[in-house]
């Protein structure tokens, strides 16, 4: 009996705003969100053939990366330093510090930029199609225009 209602109370604590601990085991809600970081609404989507991928990005220090966009919903988690992502549409920026995480724009064209001397490492979860491209770059013809 113990087992079930540590079972419940741990699927309704992931569903919820707060953080739980139980003993040496704990849940912290790290995003939860309907809209993505610039305050657009999410997507719906229909998925035919779901496919969760987990990446860990690894940006060098100060740099840049090249123009893109996500067709899928994803979200990340800054696991070391600092990155600021930047809309490309009208320069909206988000600034990230290691421990904050973030709901990515879907359908944006944005960039991220590593400006301190330390790698940033961002651990980002991609939810879309079997096959399904999760990063489209721009192309520098369209950068320019």
């Amino acid at each position: 009996m113990k087992t079930v209602f540590r079972s419940a109370v741990l699927f309704l604590t992931l569903g919820s705003s707060f953080t739980f601990s139980a003993g040496k085991s704990s849940t912290e809600v790290l995003a939860h969100s309907t809209t993505s970081w610039d305050g657009t609404l999410l997507k719906s989507v229909t998925l035919e053939n779901p496919e969760v991928r987990v990446l860990r990005i690894t940006i060098a220090p100060r740099s840049r990366l090249p123009i893109h966009k996500h067709p899928v919903i994803n979200a990340g988690y800054l696991v070391k330093g600092e990155l600021t992502v930047i809309r490309l549409s009208d320069g909206k920026q988000l600034n990230l510090k290691a421990g904050d995480a973030l709901v990515e724009m879907v359908d944006e064209w944005h960039y991220g930029v590593n400006t301190s001397d330390e790698p940033a490492e961002i651990v980002v979860v991609y939810a879309g199609d079997e096959g399904q491209a999760i990063t489209v770059f721009k192309e520098e013809e369209e950068e320019e225009q």
